[in-house]
């Protein structure tokens, strides 16, 4: 059994809440639950826009993924936005909405396809309330098609887009993945659709427009020329677990201690090194693996000659020893021993932030890095309606704000660890 690695200094950082970033003056009013669209949003907020999430009065539902009782991913998905509270069952909740979208840039939901026409939400209203609206509507499977009013949470998108059939090993069931990916992707590309949209708004025809966002297409995006693979071979791909069926070796390997290392030979100038690093220079000229489709083709032969090589020794002798000889490898980590390696900490790709409740909150720095304009870590992540005042009673006027405050439309939750009451 290995030892856990002793903490290492995580970079400290503190909030900064007068930096501005490229996306200063953009405001979005952000109605979406979970995951895609609070990705979406992080990427926006890193760089400065105002993002206000509209949270039901239970809150939005990624707060019940706790550990330990901490809202961790709250936490860290929601960072540098701000929250208000409303019953959007009510009208006035819904007029309220309206009210803030005619000073803002982008809306954005993640409701079943129609929901917000019900509310008085909808693309009609908003534009007539603000034609240069950006609008992003997230669904499972988009507005239009027959499974427009399905569910589609991510896993049913990662099941049917076919990467949960490709993924795992032959012989074994199809594996899910264990993160919220098709989440992750789609809100990833609902903010570069964001970004391309709000370009059009400033230079183009300076009107909005909406975006349809399913889960299902970028996931699908992702997987590549499969359709195209399959119409030349009529074979459909199967698991293949860590190899590859594009380049041969490229596996992980178990190490001599129990631990992986992952080692890739995508050229036939990167094999070649493999080969003699190995001590088989003989392999580069064997007929059974001098190309790469050769290579592909053997790799059941292949694979257990590198491997007998790596198990000899423990993964740190292993990366020692192809690192010297210029053979591209890895460690294969848990977030155990990622946290203790010295390029994530000196690279400050993980920072500590100031939290109420865990003393020092691990996570992510902004991503990715830009050279004059970057992105900053203003706020921590909003308690249920801690933004109330200062956005709705700007927007509605105090005696409408006091008035739904007091008929219980707008939301409020209670004051966290740190003191901070609710506005």
């Amino acid at each position: 059994m290995t030892s856990k690695p002793a903490r290492t200094a995580i970079h400290r950082k503190e909030f900064d809440p007068g930096s501005r970033g490229p996306l200063h003056g953009v405001r979005v009013v952000d109605l979406a639950r979970l995951v895609a669209g609070n990705m979406l949003t992080l990427q926006l907020a890193d760089f400065g826009a105002e993002v206000i999430k509209v949270e039901p009065p239970t809150g939005d539902t990624l707060r019940s993924w706790r550990i330990e009782g901490v809202e961790t991913a709250w936490k860290v998905y929601c960072r540098n936005k701000k929250s208000i509270g409303l019953d959007l069952r009510r009208p006035e909740a819904q007029a309220a909405v309206r009210k803030l979208v005619e000073g803002a840039q982008v809306f954005v939901e993640s409701f079943r396809p129609g929901v917000v026409e019900e509310m008085g939400l909808g693309p009609e209203a908003l534009f007539a309330a603000n034609p240069k609206l950006v609008i992003v509507r997230i669904s499972g499977w988009g507005q239009t098609g027959p499974y427009r009013h399905k569910p589609g949470f991510g896993t049913l998108i990662e099941g049917y887009s076919g990467y949960a059939s490709q993924n795992g090993f032959a012989d074994r069931e199809p594996v899910l993945p264990p993160i919220y990916l098709g989440d992750m992707t789609g809100g990833l590309y609902g903010a570069i659709a964001t970004l391309v949209a709000l370009r059009n708004v400033e230079s183009g025809d300076g009107r909005g427009q909406v975006i349809d966002l399913s889960l299902f297409e970028p996931m699908f995006s992702i997987l590549g020329p499969q359709a195209a693979n399959f119409r030349l071979t009529g074979k459909v791909k199967q698991r293949t677990g860590s190899r590859s069926t594009n380049s041969a070796p490229r596996n992980a390997y178990r190490t001599s201690d129990g631990k992986w290392v992952c080692l890739s030979a995508s050229t036939q100038g990167m094999t070649e090194k493999v080969f003699r690093s190995i001590g088989r220079p003989d392999l580069i000229s064997h007929k059974r693996f001098r190309t790469n489709a050769d290579r592909v083709k053997h790799v059941e032969e292949l694979d257990p000659i590198v491997a007998e090589f790596v198990a000899r020794r423990t993964q740190a002798e292993n990366l020692a020893y192809f690192d010297e000889a210029g053979v591209t490898i890895g460690p294969i980590y848990d977030i155990s021993e990622l946290m203790a390696d010295p390029y994530i900490v000196e690279r400050e790709a993980l920072v500590e932030l100031p939290d109420p409740e865990m003393g020092l909150l691990p996570m992510h720095n902004v991503v990715p890095r830009l050279s004059r304009t970057p992105g900053a870590l203003r706020r921590p992540a909003p308690f249920l309606g801690e933004h109330n005042a200062e956005i709705l009673e700007p927007a509605l006027g105090r005696d409408e704000f006091n008035r739904l405050d007091a008929a219980g439309i707008i939301i409020a939750g209670k004051p966290d660890k740190a003191g901070r009451k609710p506005a």
